[in-house]
């Protein structure tokens, strides 16, 4: 059982018994940070903006953006690590402006970070 959970960031503004990190590099449009409770907004981890645009959400192109996007996260080890230890001691929930629960970024790095846990 993992403790990491996923949840889409405009249906869960409210603080809840997690350890809840932003993981998009953009802030997430019509929000204001005052509306969201967060412990952290990580960047660090998120796609580069060029694989995220060329993504843009298609399904067809997840399996490549997949990929692209788990070599990326190989350069990102140690801020991969600080995030499993967290997850160690407390439910973390990854949070994620995407309108698709399942084709997103968000998936691909609890898949990532969950598998080393």
């Amino acid at each position: 059982m993992s403790n990491i959970t996923l949840k889409r960031i405009y249906d869960h503004k409210k603080p809840d018994d997690t350890y809840r990190i932003l993981v998009d590099r953009v802030w997430p449009r019509g929000l204001k940070k005052s509306e969201i409770f967060l412990d952290e907004w990580n960047r660090e981890v998120t796609p580069s903006v060029k694989i995220r645009k060329w993504f843009d959400h298609q399904e067809s192109r997840f399996k490549e953006f997949t990929k692209l996007y788990t070599e990326e996260l190989k350069q990102k080890e140690e801020e991969l690590n600080r995030l499993r230890s967290i997850a160690k001691t407390k439910k973390v929930t990854l949070l994620y402006g995407a309108k698709d629960p399942q084709i997103n970024h968000a998936v691909i790095l609890r898949d990532v970070l969950t598998k080393l846990i």
